[in-house]
């Protein structure tokens, strides 16, 4: 499996992109700011992620999708340490990360790759999303904010 950056002029993977944030009106904002990686192996995409400059010497890691027939693979944390060795190139000091109260694996990733709960924004998805989201029979209410110095 190769991780490269999206190469200027090529098609956006936005049905990838969609399975980690619902709302294409969000996604389609912080795109056109962040840099997009893919995941693919031959031909085939596998997995997205999405750095995004906030402040300075600080990035944040607004997306990570793999494909559903790859979940259980490694192509996540592949991901998300790739995000952070990206970060650590660019010269970044910090890599923050969010994340829904819902979304158990996905905070157990983050944190085997390092990351660490820095607080929490109370009825963000609520605030942010037209549509309740249910995960894993939980509602999606608050945002999990991690982080990691680099």
């Amino acid at each position: 499996m190769d991780i490269r950056k999206l190469r200027k002029g090529e098609k956006l993977p936005m049905e990838l992109l969609l399975l980690a944030d619902p709302s294409s009106e969000i996604v389609e904002k912080y795109i056109t700011k962040g840099e997009c990686f893919i995941a693919e192996f031959g031909h085939q995409t596998l997995g997205v992620y999405v750095l995004l400059p906030t402040r300075p010497q600080i990035v944040e890691l607004v997306n990570v999708a793999v494909i559903e027939d790859q979940y259980g693979k490694g192509i996540g944390k592949q991901l998300v340490l790739d995000a952070v060795r990206v970060a650590k190139t660019k010269g970044y000091k910090t890599i923050e990360i969010g994340t829904g109260n819902s979304s158990v694996g996905q905070l157990a990733l983050y944190q085997k790759c390092g990351f660490r709960i820095i607080g929490i924004d109370t009825d963000f998805f609520i605030r942010h999303y037209s549509e309740n989201i249910f995960e894993n029979g939980i509602q999606c209410r608050d945002m999990i904010r991690l982080s990691q110095d680099l």
